[in-house]
């Protein structure tokens, strides 16, 4: 099987650039683990936080537990810098644990990708802030950030 285009495709522009970081955005919150790894190239290269992830299979997996573990998952990514095939992320997002715990995790991706728009290689820190349920700023349904919802640097992240 070949891997279709994933536009838009590199080099990216400015506008570009901030439509993949929002359509990556709209993937992981759709918390569609398959949907999501069709992103990325079959033979993909992850390092998130400790743990390195290859291929379609393990990011579907990885996925697949990530989103039992981290409960009402919302999340927003806002683009940081972008040349020629490369993007850098910055993102939080907002879960809570099976006990009702909630967090705010903050964090910084590298992305790479190829000719046909897919990511190759993906290199996440992520850092868990513990927070209280009013401290909550993520309230949307859940699904896409509706385009009015304030992104990070609107909400001071």
């Amino acid at each position: 099987m070949t891997d279709a285009q994933r536009p838009p495709l590199p080099p990216f522009t400015s506008e570009t650039a901030a439509e993949k970081v929002r359509r990556a955005e709209d993937g992981w919150n759709s918390r569609d683990p398959g949907k999501v790894a069709l992103a990325y190239t079959a033979d993909s290269q992850w390092r998130n936080r400790a743990e390195f992830v290859n291929g379609r299979e393990a990011i579907v997996a990885f996925l697949t537990g990530k989103w039992r573990r981290e409960l009402d998952y919302r999340l927003i990514k806002e683009l940081w810098a972008f040349d020629g095939n490369r993007i850098a992320v910055r993102f939080a997002y907002e879960w809570h644990d099976d006990s009702g715990n909630w967090f705010r995790s903050f964090g910084n991706e590298n992305w790479e990708f190829n000719d046909s728009g897919l990511m190759r290689k993906r290199y996440a820190c992520i850092n868990d802030l513990p927070i209280r349920v009013e401290d909550r700023r993520f309230h949307w349904p859940l699904g896409r950030r509706p385009d009015d919802h304030p992104g990070l640097s609107t909400l001071g992240f």
